[in-house]
Formats: C-alpha cells, structure tokens, sequence
C-alpha cells in the first residue's frame, strides 16, 4: 500500500525514535538511578555504555553485507530485539548480562538507522520530496525528549531502576508497532547498470569525511552519556535533573530541519563545518565553567547539533554513492561508532582517576574542531580546490 511521502517521514521518525532515540540513548536519564541503587562504577558504566556502540559498530558493518530477506523486515525484526533488550535490562544486576544486552541493542539500533535510513530516505527522492528527511532524522530528538520525561515521571512518583528500563521498552515498542502501519512492504527494485565510481575528488572528500564522521562520535558521546550524571552528582545542579535531558532532546528534535536549511544555502560540507563548532563549543562550556547555565548551554549546542551532523554526514555520504547507498552509510555508522566506542570508555576511566570529567570533555572539544577542519578539507577536495 503506497504512503504519502509525509506518513512515511513520520514512519522513519518513530523508528529512529524507537530504534536510537530511546534504544540508545534512555541509557542516559537511568544511568543515575542505576549507578546509585548497584553502585556501579563511572568505568563500569562507562564500559556498558560502549559496549551499545561496539554493538552498534558491529551492526553496521554487517548491515552493509546483502543479507537475506526484505529491508523492511530487518527494520521491523530489529525494533522488536530492541524492545526485548531493553525490557531484560530491569530482569538482572549482573554487569556482564548488561554487557551482552547493550550490545545486542546495539547491533539492533544500527541496523534500525541504516535500513529505515536506506527504506525512507530513497522512497522520499524518488517522490521528490527529500526535504521531508528532517521528519525522518527528527524521531531521534523525540525519542530522546519523550523517554526522557517518561523517567523523569516515573522517578517523581518513586518507581525503581528496573521500572524505568521495563516503562522504556513499552514506549519503543509501540513506536515499532506504528512504523509496521507506516513504513510499507519493500517494492522491487529495478535492476540498473553498475554505477559509474564517483570522481576522483570526490572519493578523496569521501575518505576525509568518513574520519570527521569518526571525530564527531567521539567529540558528541561523553557528553550525551554523563551530562545527567554529572548534574546529579554536582551540588547545586541537581534541581536540573529531571530537565536537562528533555532540553537535551527538544533541542535535537528540529535542529535537522535548522542545519538542513543552512545545507541547502551554504552546502552540506560548510554546514557540517560549522555544526562541528557549535558542538565543540557546548561540549567544552561545562568543562570549562560547570554553572546551571553552562550545562543548559551544553545540552542545547550538543543536543542541535549532534543529529544534524547525523543527517549531514549520511546525505553527504549518499550523495556520491550511486545505487543502493546502504555500503557508504554502513561505512559512515562503522567510523561513528569507533569513536563512540572510545569515549565514554576514556572518560569514565579518567573520571575514576580525577573526580572530573573535564580533561575529556576538553580532548573531546578538539577532536570536533578536528572534525571541522576534516570537513572544510573533504568539500575543498569535492570542488577541485586542492
């Protein structure tokens, strides 16, 4: 059954919702509630936390192999594993069963980007109606903004750790149920000639862009996993609590649509350039100054920018592709993760060693403003210009 190309933007935003939103991301508000009631450690949670983004990495380059079956029912199969991963996170307190289901869910959220990104994305060009990918990418602020005052409800009325994981994988799960209405079944393909390989600048802008992409991931990650954490456990921030991952997420939630916008006048690459900066910017505010005022800083910059820079780096990727552009987005995921991997495992260890998460947040800081430089690079190749 065909959809209006609105209705399947909305069937890709729930499950990027579903899939990243909350899959990965609801880690984040109950990490504190979790850390306090197992007295986990900051490397032990650093430690779950990448072993989502190993899970992630892995699913990503499995993804870009041509697994059997339709796109959608890997979409579909993934949102349901990740529903059961979550639900099982509130049934155990033993740190390797976390290990295994984060990593499990992992797999399950890079497969759900990849594949809802590839299904929607493409249907969208064919209908002339690309514009409607900042519908798609936004489901991932929503995700977060709605999982994240789902917990800050349930905490006010004293639910446990285990409740706000079994409350979350309720949440994607009816997420998941809407994307089988929206998102339909796959139409076949028309076979094509074998793409022409894109030119050679714009192969060599390629391979600059894939280790900015791999930048981001580390700059963004130790920031979008400790910020609640850090406010919990700083005197005088607490009261922020309960908001400051909800202003993390409403702030991602348009910020596609704000640095597509910026693409489309200034192009891809510049955007990207500049959304860079305005990451590296918020992340290194809190380490810097760490005031109520330089978190909410922190979670508006990084919260718009960190899904624009996801919807940049894929589009620009796409762009030279030619054929089924799930290798160079699979490609793209692989180098993301890498750095996401990293960075929460390095700050939690120096965390553990300091007390602070500010050397991490400044080694982060200058690996985005890497990022930049890597991108102003990729798109002066692109153009010819060196």
């Amino acid at each position: 059954m065909a959809r209006t190309p609105l209705l399947l933007a909305l069937g890709g935003g729930l499950a990027m919702a579903a899939g990243i939103g909350v899959g990965r991301f609801v880690y984040t508000p109950i990490l504190p509630p979790m850390v306090e009631a197992l007295s986990l450690s900051k490397s032990q949670a650093g430690m779950i936390a990448s072993a989502n983004f190993l899970g992630y990495l892995a699913g990503a380059l499995l993804a870009a192999l041509r697994l059997p079956g339709s796109r959608r029912a890997w979409l579909l199969g993934s949102l349901a594993a990740n529903a059961l991963c979550l639900a099982a996170m509130g049934l155990t307190t033993a740190l390797a069963v976390f290990l295994a289901l984060r990593l499990v869910a992992g797999m399950a959220s890079a497969f759900t980007l990849i594949f809802a990104s590839a299904l929607v994305l493409e249907r969208l060009a064919q209908q002339g109606r690309g514009e409607l990918s900042a519908v798609h990418f936004a489901g991932v602020g929503s995700g977060i903004a709605a999982s994240a005052a789902l917990v800050a409800l349930l905490l006010a009325g004293g639910a446990s750790w285990a409740g706000l994981w079994f409350a979350s994988a309720a949440l994607a799960l009816v997420a998941g149920i809407a994307v089988v209405v929206l998102v339909p079944p796959d139409t076949p393909r028309p076979a094509t000639a074998a793409a022409k390989p894109p030119p050679t600048g714009e192969s060599r802008g390629f391979a600059a862009l894939v280790v900015a992409y791999g930048l981001f991931g580390f700059g963004y990650i130790i920031t979008a996993t400790f910020i609640v954490d850090m406010v919990r456990g700083t005197a005088g921030l607490a009261p922020l609590e309960p908001y400051i991952w909800v202003v993390f997420g409403l702030s991602a939630a348009p910020s596609v649509a704000l640095w597509t916008w910026i693409a489309r006048r200034r192009g891809i690459l510049v955007a990207y350039t500049w959304a860079s900066l305005v990451e590296a910017a918020g992340v290194a505010v809190s380490a810097l100054w760490l005031h109520a005022a330089s978190v909410i800083v922190s979670a508006l910059f990084v919260g718009g920018t960190f899904m624009g820079l996801t919807a940049l780096g894929l589009v620009a990727a796409r762009e030279g592709a030619g054929g089924d552009p799930r290798g160079r987005i699979a490609l793209m995921t692989a180098a993301f993760s890498f750095g996401q991997i990293l960075g929460p495992t390095f700050a939690g260890y120096l965390y553990d060693r300091t007390g602070s998460l500010a050397t991490p947040q400044l080694v982060a800081a200058g690996t985005l403003v890497l990022a930049a430089v890597l991108s102003t690079v990729a798109d002066a190749r692109r153009r010819g210009r060196i």
